[in-house]
C-alpha cells in the first residue's frame, strides 16, 4: 500500500504504510482474547438454586434436606422434616469454628438420613449490622463438598427448607 506525496512536482515522495504493528498488537490482542475466554469458562462456580421459593406455595418436602445458615455471630445446620437445629458459635477470638462446622457435616453426612444423599442448601444471612463475609460461605460450600456432599446449592436464606427462629 503506498501513498504518493507531490505528485505533480519534480520531488515527488513515495510513502510506504508500515502495518507490522498493526498486526504485531492484532496477534496480542487475539492471543489476549482467547487466554481470557478460557479463564473465565474455568474459574467459575457451578451453583443451583435451592430451597423454597420466595413466592411460597411449595408443599413441604417429603425427604428431609440439610440447610446450613451462615451468620455474622453463629452458624446453623439444620434438618428440614424433624426441625432439628444445631448452633455453632464463633470462638472467642472472633473466627468462625470451622473445625466444629466440619464434624457436624460429617455426622449429618454419616446419618440415616443423609447417608445416600449428596444436597445440601446453603445460605448466608447478611445485614449492614452483622455482615457475613463472603469467604465465610465459600468455606462453608467447600466444607460440604469435601464431606461428601457434591450437590452445593446456594439458596436465599428465606427460601431454607429448614431455618431456625429465634
Amino acid at each position: 500500500m503506498g501513498a504518493s506525496l507531490g505528485a505533480g512536482t519534480k520531488g515527488s515522495v513515495n510513502v510506504e504504510l508500515n502495518i507490522v504493528p498493526f498486526i504485531d498488537l492484532m496477534s496480542c490482542l487475539t492471543a489476549f482474547l482467547l487466554v481470557t475466554a478460557v479463564w473465565v469458562n474455568i474459574a467459575q462456580i457451578n451453583i443451583q438454586p435451592k430451597g423454597k421459593a420466595r413466592e411460597g406455595g411449595d408443599p413441604p418436602p417429603e425427604e428431609p434436606k440439610l440447610s446450613v445458615l451462615v451468620q455474622a455471630d453463629r452458624i446453623w445446620v439444620g434438618i428440614s422434616r424433624v426441625n432439628e437445629f444445631q448452633e455453632i458459635p464463633k470462638k472467642p477470638d472472633g473466627s468462625q469454628d470451622w473445625e466444629k462446622f466440619e464434624v457436624t457435616m460429617k455426622d449429618k453426612k454419616a446419618s440415616v438420613y443423609f447417608v445416600d444423599k449428596t444436597d445440601v442448601e446453603i445460605a448466608g444471612e447478611s445485614t449492614t449490622q452483622a455482615p457475613v463475609n463472603y469467604r465465610d460461605i465459600i468455606h462453608a460450600m467447600d466444607t460440604a463438598v469435601k464431606v461428601g456432599f457434591s450437590d452445593v446449592g446456594l439458596s436465599d436464606p428465606a427460601g431454607l427448607a429448614a431455618r431456625p427462629t429465634l
